[in-house]
């Protein structure tokens, strides 16, 4: 198939799976179309084993979003059916490039579109080809056209069968999914990449190509290598030693002194928000001082060395942090900012890791954003692939922490414990009126392809 092919026929799947409904199902079912368009057509293409992780990962991403229909849900389908489009097609470019191209795609193809010669075919047509539409639908068609015309004024029993009935369309709506589907389709099968992407590929690259003239560089165009060095080795003494006494007076401030019950909670964010910010910043540091020559450097075993204390100091950090919240979930129970905590300090931790592969291994700092990429992608697919409300709720209920009535109401997804858990308290009385079941009720009634298929599946309260 050509692209202007691929282009219309995933625009008329569109139309037909979205209109007169609600995103739902069929998104996921327009997702599992696009990826087995790209493993049929193009699986000559697929030359290592990122594709086939790519296309694993799409094909749950469609079904986790056709079962929750919920935003991780859907950022997860629709990154991996992206990447695995860009992994195909441009082995060359880098994952992390994806992000701003998805933002550029989406204002330039509004323009591409009117650009046809970009991808229409050329208007040669051969095998009269021209001839046979002609002869056999064309000229058919206009006297077929002129005879009704005649035949209709002579005969109202004649007109009234081809005239006696409507069609219940909604035009308009048909005009805005199928332009819209367009636009998905062209952006998705036609996409842009400016030449600039090719050009600074490079600077992407996770090993250094030029040595020997990066070994001589300098930041500061007024310093010379040596004082950059002693510079940073002092910097990182010092932060060393700052971080030691934080982190002191953090695990005191956490472990050891008495807080309020009512401040408790303020108290844990803003603690572990500090921590986030500071291994953020931790990271900069790293890639400040080892984005080039220092990597190379025999006379920077001092720096590095410094480096890796600074990095061992903030993994016990995030340790501490660590502890601490859950010490808090014990005392508290589960809920979505908790996990998210868990979730932080694990990407934190992970970018400490490279950070120290970054320098033991002398890679570019694009080695860590490249990485960075994939686990945050990996994170993405975690989130949306785990009922974490009905996980929060079960917890929850078994350590009878955190189950008040309004607050389970508030979770997504976990109906069938939360009623049950209702009865069982005898809550289900004072929540008559519950507002989540208004939601799944008003979810229920929708079409098949409108409603993810939780809503399917579970049973109408009574």
């Amino acid at each position: 198939m050509k692209k202007h092919q691929f282009i219309l026929a995933s625009s008329l799947i569109f139309a037909l799976l979205f209109y007169n409904e609600t995103i739902g199902i069929n998104l996921a079912l327009f997702g599992l179309v696009l990826t087995a368009s790209i493993c049929y057509f193009f699986q000559d293409k697929f030359t290592d084993r990122t594709h086939l992780m790519l296309v694993v990962t799409s094909i749950l991403s469609c079904l986790a979003f056709a079962w929750y229909g919920d935003f991780a849900s859907f950022v997860a389908l629709a990154l991996s059916i992206t990447f695995l489009q860009f992994k195909t097609h441009e082995r060359e470019l880098k994952v992390i490039q994806v992000i701003p191209l998805i933002f550029i795609n989406g204002f330039a193809s509004i323009g591409r579109i009117f650009m046809f010669k970009q991808w229409l075919p050329e208007k040669k047509i051969h095998n009269n080809f021209a001839k046979k539409i002609v002869a056999f639908v064309v000229i058919p068609a206009v006297f077929l056209g002129l005879f009704f015309i005649v035949y209709s004024f002579g005969s109202d029993h004649f007109s009234s069968l081809f005239t006696d009935y409507t069609l219940e369309i909604d035009l308009w709506q048909l005009i805005v999914i199928s332009v819209l589907g367009f636009y998905i389709s062209f952006s998705f099968w036609n996409y842009w990449i400016p030449e600039v992407c090719y050009e600074k590929k490079h600077l992407l690259d996770n090993d250094f190509s030029n040595t020997d003239e990066i070994e001589s560089q300098n930041t500061f165009s007024f310093l010379d290598v040596d004082f950059e060095r002693k510079s940073g080795e002092i910097t990182l003494v010092l932060l060393n030693l700052m971080l030691l006494v934080f982190i002191g007076t953090y695990n005191y401030e956490q472990f050891f002194e008495v807080a309020e019950k009512t401040n408790l909670s303020s108290d844990t964010h803003e603690r572990v928000n500090a921590v986030i910010f500071s291994i953020v910043m931790a990271v900069g540091v790293i890639l400040f001082y080892f984005k080039g020559g220092f990597n190379f450097d025999e006379k920077a075993a001092q720096l590095k060395r410094l480096a890796k204390i600074w990095i061992a100091l903030n993994c016990a950090l995030i340790i501490s942090a660590f502890t601490k919240n859950t010490e808090y979930i014990a005392f508290f129970g589960l809920t979505y900012k908790r996990l998210g905590v868990y979730l932080f300090l694990a990407l934190a931790i992970i970018g400490l890791i490279l950070s120290f592969q970054k320098i033991i291994k002398q890679k570019t700092n694009a080695y860590l954003f490249n990485n960075m990429i994939w686990y945050l992608y990996g994170t993405i697919l975690v989130c949306s692939y785990f009922n974490w409300g009905n996980l929060i709720t079960n917890y929850n209920i078994s350590v009878n922490k955190g189950v008040e009535p309004r607050f389970l109401s508030s979770l997504n997804f976990n109906d069938e414990t939360r009623r049950a858990y209702f009865l069982e308290h005898d809550y289900d009385k004072l929540f008559v009126d519950d507002p989540r079941e208004g939601d799944i009720q008003e979810y229920q009634e929708k079409s098949f392809l409108s409603k993810p298929l939780y809503y399917k599946f579970l049973k109408i309260h009574k």
